[in-house]
């Protein structure tokens, strides 16, 4: 049977019925023509492509030109998974109206179905009323939030004392209240997840917060070991892909330098 396209309504659903979600990220239109033959549910245009594809040292210096360029590239590989854009920093806690134009990027200019964004914070959660308000769909972001890692203390695990678990627990209640279609929870303890899980009627994603999560979300390059540099604890490689391209490379470099490529069979003769 022909898979249909990914919506809104159809996550809520499997939600209910208890079917996990995937999601998984893409920067280029390569990968999704990948991601969306393996039926992947969602694909995140994450700002993890300052990492992972730009080079940079975090997810603060990524643009929103960057993030519609890339959005753009994955669109044009995708069919039926739903697509998300992940909203860079500054790019939305500033204003709502400033917020309301960036995200009416990512869906008129980009393509995407829906934008994400980090934080509960009163503003932030306010801005989010704003965003829903205006007919954009919006994903939510809680536990670690790497675009204000700083303020957490850095990279570290989020909500494991009482205290700060009661936070996120009331702050994923205020994301769905705001109207939120789903929440990413990055980095919190299992039993935390899974009992905000319970608690919420929208479905949550998980990346390193335990399997209790209605879907699970890892970005692309890690899983594959295509990015060699630091490799979370909560990525699990399917592949290490770095070392089959290094051996393939150097194999070439070889052969160019033997002589050995190009082989008559790779060349063009005259009639």
């Amino acid at each position: 049977m022909e898979r249909k396209k990914v919506t809104i309504p159809d996550l809520l659903r499997m939600k209910q019925e208890s079917k996990k979600i995937t999601m998984l990220t893409a920067y280029d239109f390569p990968m999704s023509v990948v991601l969306e033959k393996a039926g992947i549910d969602i694909i995140l245009v994450g700002d993890s492509l300052g990492n992972v594809v730009l080079g940079y040292d975090s997810t603060v210096p990524v643009t929103m030109d960057e993030m519609i360029h890339h959005t753009k590239a994955v669109n044009r590989g995708r069919k039926k998974s739903l697509l998300v854009g992940d909203m860079p920093f500054m790019s939305f806690n500033v204003t709502a109206r400033k917020t309301i134009i960036n995200a009416g990027r990512f869906i008129k200019e980009a393509g995407a179905d829906a934008v994400k964004l980090e934080g509960a914070n009163p503003d932030i959660v306010s801005i989010i009323k704003s965003v829903v308000r205006a007919g954009i769909p919006v994903m939510g972001h809680l536990g670690l939030t790497p675009q204000t890692a700083t303020m957490l203390g850095g990279y570290k695990v989020q909500g494991r004392e009482p205290e700060a678990a009661d936070s996120i627990m009331r702050q994923a209640i205020a994301l769905e209240k705001a109207g939120c279609f789903s929440i990413v929870f990055e980095c919190i303890p299992e039993t935390l997840a899974e009992a905000i899980t319970k608690r919420l009627k929208i479905p949550t994603i998980g990346i390193g917060a335990g399997k209790g999560c209605d879907g699970q979300v890892l970005v692309t390059h890690d899983m594959l070991g295509l990015y060699v540099g630091f490799t979370p604890k909560f990525v699990k490689k399917y592949a290490d892909l770095s070392k089959q391209i290094d051996s393939a490379i150097e194999n070439f470099r070889k052969e160019v330098l033997a002589g050995k490529f190009p082989a008559p069979e790779h060349c063009f003769k005259t009639k």
